[in-house]
């Protein structure tokens, strides 16, 4: 007799997955688009449908921090992402965005130098500002003050960009509380991707 693999038989989620049949249409449309892209849903599309209006809450907050042009690139924005949720403790993010930061940046060994210790990370001094302002916002927000701001604006960030900033480590912040709440699993997928 073979025992199942404890991992793949593990639950998405904690939470009730609703079918993919039984979803709104727009949000069965939008998983299904990320399934042909990507080749798999991630796990977080399903277990977020079991709120259909926080699904798409999320979903568009998520993208207008995520997927806009500006002066962080996507890599950078993924950065901010494994930073926080590696101080969060979210291994869902951790895991779901080191894949997307090893993709978008090239890099197969980025994603775990930035979880376990970004200050020992290869990234740039511009990018270890960056990402000493965003685990502020997300471990002691109340302490950003006029400094923060200047030591940013010394590398070139604009406030646009120490928004968004702070907007990514915040939301992140919410995101990785209810994954951990929630016992959302990454999929088997992500931890090979990129690299």
């Amino acid at each position: 007799m073979t025992r199942a693999d404890p991992i793949s038989q593990a639950a998405v989620s904690r939470f009730p997955v609703p079918d993919l049949n039984d979803m709104p249409d727009d949000i069965r449309e939008r998983i299904l688009a990320v399934q042909e892209k990507s080749g798999f849903i991630p796990n977080v599309f399903l277990t977020l449908a079991h709120r259909p209006d926080e699904f798409r809450a999320f979903f568009a907050y998520h993208d207008a921090l995520m997927e806009k042009p500006g002066n962080l690139t996507k890599a950078e924005r993924e950065m901010i992402v494994v930073a926080t949720s590696s101080a969060n403790q979210c291994q869902y993010c951790v895991i779901a965005h080191g894949a997307i930061l090893r993709i978008r940046a090239k890099n197969p060994l980025i994603a775990d130098q930035i979880a376990s210790n970004y200050r020992k990370a290869d990234v740039t001094d511009r990018q270890k500002a960056m990402l000493d302002f965003a685990m502020k916002v997300a471990q002691a927000a109340h302490l950003v003050g006029e400094p923060d701001f200047e030591i940013l604006q010394a590398h070139g960030f604009t406030e646009e960009d120490i928004w968004d900033m702070a907007g990514i480590a915040a939301f992140f912040g919410m995101s990785n509380r209810l994954a951990n709440v929630s016992n959302m699993r990454p999929n088997a997928e992500f931890y090979s991707l990129g690299r």
